[in-house]
């Protein structure tokens, strides 16, 4: 089964000065290779190595953000050419204002802070050697770091620390593993053209349902119906030609000189509207749809249906 991934954001208290000043040059540096993979599709190696002793020599930087920072520029590059081929952005050029700097396992003390108690301070790697920041924990990364001391989950070796109002946050990323559980309710759902109805339905009460159901029928009496579509259509037939009929005497035959020639009468507007008016179609298939009920209800039953002596007519 896979894990799912959850994302708990600290806010760090007192952020050194030092944290100011690599947010520029990583930001720099996640541009200028997204703006170079938007343009060229890829990354090639031999560039890789190229735009990593420019950068060194260009920031202060560690090796391991500049790292980083060229990789966070490669996902945003590529992310840019996927909108761009579905038509959601008209930019020639991927814009970055904001960036979350990535902090390897290497560059922020992992070990000592998955085997600490109580990780209120951190260690991290800035320009001019190791800080210490402090965070501010609350209930809810408490609860998942208790489940990575208990082995429950597992913390992802990358640090992520951005910047949001003015406040400088730490996101801790945890892989948890989904809890197995059977089932105990579903979800439903009837998607029609204006609307979408949805039920939960628990699966207990649904079991217990037709337990009773079972219980119900467990020595059903046989009983038979019967359909009697053969005096439905036999009342039809006669309806109708009593009103070719009258209609007869009212469009009398239309002749020509050589020859005569019988009106249909089945063709007027009038006889075409009062057999709408009928509604035999609608009475068939309401018919249908009660025999189709009762043989829902009970297991037992059989239908009958009269034939008579003309029954291939029917």
């Amino acid at each position: 089964m896979e894990c799912v991934r959850r994302a708990v954001a600290v806010e760090v208290e007192n952020p050194p000065p030092e944290l100011y000043a690599v947010e520029e040059p990583y930001r720099r540096i996640v541009e200028e290779v997204a703006a170079h993979v938007a343009e060229r599709g890829t990354l090639e190696k031999e560039k890789y190595g190229e735009l990593y002793r420019k950068f060194r020599r260009l920031y202060p930087l560690p090796a391991q953000l500049i790292q980083q920072a060229i990789n966070q520029g490669v996902e945003i590059g590529r992310s840019f050419l996927k909108l761009k081929k579905d038509g959601r952005v008209h930019k020639p050029r991927p814009e970055v204002r904001q960036v979350s700097i990535r902090f390897a396992k290497d560059s922020w003390n992992y070990k000592k802070a998955i085997s600490s108690v109580a990780p209120v301070r951190l260690g991290l790697s800035l320009p001019g050697g190791r800080r210490e920041i402090w965070i501010k924990p609350h209930r809810r990364f408490w609860l998942y770091w208790w489940k990575t001391l208990r082995g429950e989950t597992e913390l992802a070796s990358t640090l992520v620390l951005k910047r949001r109002r003015n406040k400088w946050y730490a996101v801790f990323v945890f892989d948890v593993a989904p809890e197995r559980r059977s089932p105990a309710e579903v979800v439903a759902f009837d998607v029609n053209e204006n609307s979408v109805a949805v039920a939960r339905l628990s699966l207990l009460a649904t079991v217990d349902a037709v337990a009773r159901w079972n219980r119900r029928y467990v020595d059903p009496a046989v009983y038979s119906i019967k359909t009697d579509f053969g005096r439905l259509a036999e009342r039809y037939e006669a309806v109708r030609n009593a009103k070719l009929e009258e209609l007869k005497q009212k469009y009398p035959y239309a002749g020509r000189d050589d020859e005569e020639k019988v009106q249909n009468v089945t063709d007027t507007r009038e006889f075409r509207k009062f057999a709408r008016r009928l509604r035999e179609r609608r009475r068939k298939e309401g018919r249908v749809r009660q025999v189709a009920r009762e043989v829902a209800k009970s297991p037992a039953i059989i239908i009958t249906e009269e034939l008579g002596k003309t029954h291939k007519r029917k």
